[in-house]
């Protein structure tokens, strides 16, 4: 029978993504491993493989859409024997509830709601009663909130949500990773708490209407006080635009930092810089920030209570760090990461954020290799930044900000003297590392770079 392929989970963290090519037409045959597509997530732009032999029969999403949710059909493969002209005609189920040749990409949990939810009779009505509104029609596509996210909601939600004119966005979700089914629409019809608003004009001025939520932002070019600013370009926003907007207004909003600064002199560590990049077969390297990076780690494996990520239910201590770094690319900035960087080398290290930084600007990397550090560091210092106070990335309960190193006047033994000194800004989530805690590490990492030779104990 006809498989459907079905849009992939590249990350555990993705719901939709952009086809960005196809590396096959309808007509092939194709087999297991075979590359069939390009995927580009908000991070990285990766390829899809077949999973099963046979020959595509029917493209269902053109290259270069954007927004295919996790799990939507885009595909119709013909299996081994069978005619690919009436594998084309299958029906294809829309909103990710087809069967897929990859079925443990959708949880069990996920699956087994939706099918409960479609076989579930209204409440209250009889088995010969009518179907619900909204039953029986083909459900509507998924609708989008102000920043550009899609609403998970199943098939049925979506119908019936249509229907009764609710209005999705305001609409919590009780199934997997929030995903929108029938019982919460229909709890929102009976509170009558969701009902979509009439489209109305934009107002040209006046105060706001009672009860209304200003927004952070104007929501769209065509709001008024664009007219009275000077013309302008539209450059719509990238799946990576609208995760880092989403993922940093969370973070300053619901996680409670404090920032500490302390500024370190590192005249001892470029000397010793010097000294190992000019070591004869140096095949190497090494950055201010190499050395940055493996004295953090080293100060959080010093002080671990700070190499922690807060939950409503405990606060995780990691037994490793795994150390994020800030990496501008095209279009936003990235995180890649060096795993374990306390038991690596200051060569390896070097070697490492060199080869990961250049695959990140290349869209090259793996979700593993950008996703889960337990610490990040930034640093601007490459352009001349003094000092500045980075965003926490969540879950992670820290942040380091790296400024320039200049020469500034320092008093030493009571006499005025010259150094090159850096200021070190840490940002840390005050529900999961307390103020002291966050000084005993910047004490640890302001000893480990003014005195550099304990990176190498």
């Amino acid at each position: 029978m006809p498989i459907q392929v079905l849009m992939p989970a590249l990350s555990p963290t993705m719901t939709e993504g952009t086809l960005a090519k196809w590396h096959v037409k309808e007509g092939d045959e194709v087999s297991s491993g075979d590359v069939l597509a390009e995927i580009e997530t908000d991070k990285a732009t990766m390829e899809f493989e077949a999973v099963d032999e046979g020959t595509i029969a029917k493209i269902l999403i053109a290259e270069g859409t954007e927004g295919v949710a996790v799990n939507e059909p885009i595909a119709i493969l013909a299996e081994e024997g069978e005619d690919p002209a009436e594998a084309a005609k299958a029906k294809v189920d829309g909103g990710g509830a087809a069967k897929s040749e990859e079925p443990a990409k959708q949880e069990p949990a996920e699956r087994e709601t939706v099918a409960q939810e479609e076989a579930k009779p209204t409440p209250g009505a009889a088995s010969d009663a009518k179907p619900a509104a909204g039953e029986g029609q083909k459900a509507p596509p998924a609708p989008r909130t102000e920043d550009g996210e899609r609403v998970l909601a199943s098939p049925l939600a979506r119908r019936i949500a249509a229907a009764e004119g609710v209005d999705l966005t305001r609409v919590e979700g009780s199934g997997p990773h929030g995903r929108i089914v029938r019982e919460d629409v229909e709890g929102a019809i009976a509170t009558g708490g969701a009902k979509a608003a009439p489209a109305e004009k934009p107002s040209t001025g006046g105060a706001p209407a009672a009860g209304a939520t200003p927004s952070p932002a104007p929501a769209s070019p065509d709001d008024p006080i664009f007219q009275m600013l000077p013309s302008f370009e539209e450059v719509p926003n990238s799946g990576m635009r609208r995760t880092i907007a989403k993922r940093l207004t969370e973070s300053a909003r619901e996680t409670p930092h404090f920032n500490l600064q302390v500024d370190v002199e590192i005249d001892t560590l470029m000397a010793m810089r010097k000294q190992l990049n000019e070591r004869d077969g140096a095949d190497y390297k090494i950055s201010v920030n190499d050395f940055i990076v493996k004295a953090t780690a080293l100060a959080l494996q010093r002080v671990p209570d700070c190499n922690v990520a807060y939950t409503e239910k405990a606060v995780l201590k990691f037994s490793r760090v795994d150390m994020a770094i800030a990496v501008a690319i095209d279009g936003g900035l990235i995180t890649p990461i060096i795993k374990d960087c306390a038991s690596k080398g200051l060569a390896t290290i070097s070697k490492e954020a060199k080869e990961l930084a250049g695959r990140a600007r290349e869209g090259k990397l793996k979700p593993e290799e950008y996703q889960g550090g337990t610490f990040s560091i930034s640093n601007l210092g490459m352009f001349g930044i003094k000092s500045f106070n980075s965003i926490i990335n969540p879950p992670q309960g820290g942040i380091l900000s790296v400024g320039a190193g200049e020469q500034r006047p320092v008093v030493k033994d009571g006499a005025l003297a010259i150094a090159t000194v850096v200021t070190l800004s840490l940002a840390v989530d005050h529900r999961c590392i307390d103020g002291a805690t966050g000084a005993a590490f910047m004490k640890e990492l302001k000893t480990l770079i003014e005195d550099p030779i304990a990176l190498m104990l």
